[in-house]
């Protein structure tokens, strides 16, 4: 089998078990997806959908965007970390739009990462899911999920995004990065919940994977002492062990 039939029939499996590969992130309006990928670096896309519940009901146009208060924006959006940057750059981007493309969202990739704050990651976003063209979001989940489906040996986001715009159905491939999303959730949680016992090192990279924020915490009130574990090396944040003491005899302490 090439990598190319894999690839096809990856997208067909994937196709069956989520009919409906859509964009985990809420959105109205085009503009608004594009903030809400910004707002998605390092930060899980259930909590963007909780904050932009109030900016995109504070600010409902590019304009309003582009003539905010950064300070306000950064208040708002805290909940999401990194909140300065994005806020600075959420506002640049919105005035890019305005005094470079008239107020509308460009529709080529290269357009779409000269303005702040935007790579290919989320330009690929807004051309697959607003444009409707050809595109392949390459984030975390991607590139780990594919390199074990053996869809690509990089690591590199651009590099991953080359390889399976070679490979991949061009009019397929958006949803198909939707549907992967999909399946690393239902994935982590079968991990957590289901094997017994846990490869744990595994399971810290896929949560980590997942949200860098997540602090994992590991019982090991059984383990402890019968294996060497290294929390650092296994990724672990919080470590429980019991450790029981017991009063020496009388006869001991003659």
């Amino acid at each position: 089998m090439t990598k190319k039939e894999r690839a096809q029939m990856i997208v067909e499996r994937l196709e069956q078990v989520y009919p409906e590969g859509i964009c985990s992130l809420d959105y109205k309006k085009p503009h608004e997806l594009m903030i809400a990928g910004r707002l998605s670096a390092q930060c899980t896309d259930a909590r963007v959908n909780i904050v932009t519940k109030e900016l995109f009901a504070k600010y409902k146009t590019i304009e309003d965007f582009a003539n905010a208060d950064v300070a306000d924006i950064e208040e708002i959006i805290r909940p999401c970390g990194l909140y300065k940057t994005k806020a600075r750059s959420i506002v640049a981007m919105c005035r890019q739009i305005m005094d470079n493309f008239g107020g509308e969202i460009p529709d080529t990739i290269e357009k779409l990462t000269t303005l702040a704050g935007i790579g290919r990651k989320t330009a690929n976003l807004v051309m697959g899911d607003v444009f409707h063209k050809p595109a392949v979001v390459t984030d975390t989940h991607c590139i780990r999920i594919c390199g074990r489906l053996g869809l690509t040996k990089n690591k590199e986001p651009a590099k991953v995004e080359e390889d399976l715009r070679k490979i991949l159905p061009p009019e397929r491939s958006s949803d198909f990065c939707h549907r992967l999303v999909l399946f690393g959730g239902d994935v982590l949680r079968r991990v957590l919940c289901v094997l017994v016992p846990p490869p744990i090192e595994e399971i810290g990279h896929i949560i980590k994977d997942y949200n860098p924020d997540i602090v994992y915490h590991v019982d090991a009130i059984q383990a402890y002492g019968k294996y060497k574990i290294y929390p650092k090396k296994l990724g672990i944040d919080l470590l429980s062990v019991c450790l029981l003491y017991t009063s020496p005899s009388p006869r001991d302490c003659s």
